[in-house]
């Protein structure tokens, strides 16, 4: 893509700020959402199917430079796409941590009966240049870009703003405000890790002493026992690799195994918590397989994981942190003399080092600063190893849902818990939440999300 003149940017900036001061001047009855829209999209507008709960729904491309810091910089279209209920209703801004997951309602839009948009990550799926630009694959960057569309669009919903993210998105909820408190009034991040080392050492605390000695020593077991029986496994494993059309040129099959069951721990207090489910050793090996990659499926390790799972990996090991495994109790089934890392997933050509100033910083606003903010979290989640603990000088209420893990959500939490979480965002939207499974009603009403 050609970059672009500055004085034609300057003229587009003047050109956006006048469409959005006769955007403001509007009766808000008299607006044409789509045209409005179409003022502010590089590309024309897309109208799509929408939820039943909006009247419109539109895919919009924003511009954006990949470095914000150089106005000269190589340009890429953003996705976003924007769900319409009303132009006096507040306004849910979905900051993905990875491509646009679903254009459907969210929780948060349910639960407030509210306007969405949905905001691709920069540079993953459709949002991107033609090569990535690997430097600019930042934190700071990415909300720039995530402040430039809501400025744009602020003008054209006047209630309540609030953020929200889940997972990696629920982390880029988080840096967006530190960069831009002021975007919106209030922030929800579901199951975000909030990691201070590359490798943070508190998950692998939290995979120690999360739920019951009983269950913990149960995963324990069934790791060992699928060491024990790596030669009779693996054959099922090769025929799932031919069937899924899985290869293992980067780790090597035998490595892929081992490699999945250290992962399983993680991956199953993750994504079940139940014991009970766990296999013992008299179940056939069929079975014993079969359950395992219910849990863990290999696909992770495989050649065959697309961009989304390198960007990711960059990230995590560049800014943001991630995990490793303890070996300690597999030694002997392992040649490593130390803990794995996943630093094989990223290409000898692309440079990145750590750069542990990013989360400090993030830290000290967090703690001094970052007010209207609600953590969501899942008590046996991994994630919540490293959930974010906001200070008493802060306006913000971490929730851990006691059991859950990062399947996590507003209903997903004990009904005292979760008329809590429906007090404080009333109070923040300034919105009533109506507690009824009743879909229809007016347009002032909230539904509890079934």
């Amino acid at each position: 893509m050609e970059k672009q003149n500055s004085k034609f940017k300057t003229f587009r900036f003047i050109l956006f700020a006048i469409i959005s001061f006769s955007i403001a001047a509007c009766n808000n009855q008299a607006k044409d959402l789509k045209s409005t829209l179409q003022k502010l999209s590089e590309v024309p507008l897309k109208t799509l199917e929408s939820d039943s709960m909006y009247t419109e729904t539109y895919e919009l491309w924003y511009t954006q430079n990949v470095d914000h810091e150089n106005d000269e910089s190589e340009e890429f279209n953003q996705q976003v796409i924007i769900n319409h209920v009303g132009f006096d209703r507040p306004t849910i801004v979905i900051l993905e941590g990875y491509d646009l997951y679903s254009t459907k309602a969210g929780e948060l839009s349910k639960l407030l009966n509210a306007n969405q948009i949905t905001i691709e990550h920069r540079f993953f799926d459709k949002s991107r240049p033609d090569s990535i630009p690997w430097e600019f694959l930042n934190i700071k960057q990415a909300a720039t870009d995530q402040h430039n569309i809501i400025q744009s669009l602020k003008s054209i919903y006047s209630g309540k703003w609030i953020s929200t993210g889940i997972s990696k998105g629920g982390q880029t909820t988080m840096y967006h405000r530190r960069f831009f408190p002021n975007d919106v009034d209030a922030s929800v991040a579901y199951v975000a890790p909030f990691n201070f080392e590359r490798e943070d050492p508190r998950i692998a605390e939290h995979l120690n002493t999360v739920g019951t000695k009983e269950c913990r020593d149960k995963v324990l077991d069934f790791q060992t026992l699928l060491f024990e029986m790596k030669s009779e496994i693996l054959p099922l494993l090769k025929e799932r690799a031919q069937e899924k059309e899985y290869t293992f040129n980067l780790t090597g099959i035998e490595r892929a195994y081992d490699l999945n069951v250290l992962e399983y721990s993680f991956a199953f207090w993750q994504w079940s918590g139940d014991c009970d489910k766990i296999p013992e050793s008299k179940t056939s090996v069929e079975d014993i397989f079969k359950y395992w990659i219910s849990i863990s499926s290999f696909s992770w390790f495989s050649d065959q994981k697309d961009e989304t799972d390198l960007l990711f990996t960059y990230q995590a090991l560049s800014e943001i942190g991630f995990y490793d495994y303890d070996i300690t109790p597999f030694r002997k089934y392992l040649e490593d003399s130390v803990n794995i890392t996943f630093d094989y997933k990223i290409p000898s050509h692309i440079n990145y080092d750590f750069n542990a100033e990013s989360m400090q910083d993030i830290k000290k606003w967090i703690q001094k600063s970052g007010d209207y903010m609600l953590y969501i979290y899942g008590e046996n989640d991994p994630w919540a190893a490293t959930a974010v603990n906001p200070s008493d000088n802060t306006i913000a209420v971490k929730m851990v849902n006691p059991d859950g893990n990062h399947r996590t959500r507003i209903k997903s939490f004990p009904d005292d818990m979760k008329d809590s979480i429906y007090d404080i965002l009333e109070n923040w939207s300034g919105v009533e939440i109506v507690k009824t499974n009743n879909r229809g009603g007016n347009p002032g009403e909230i539904f509890e999300i079934l």
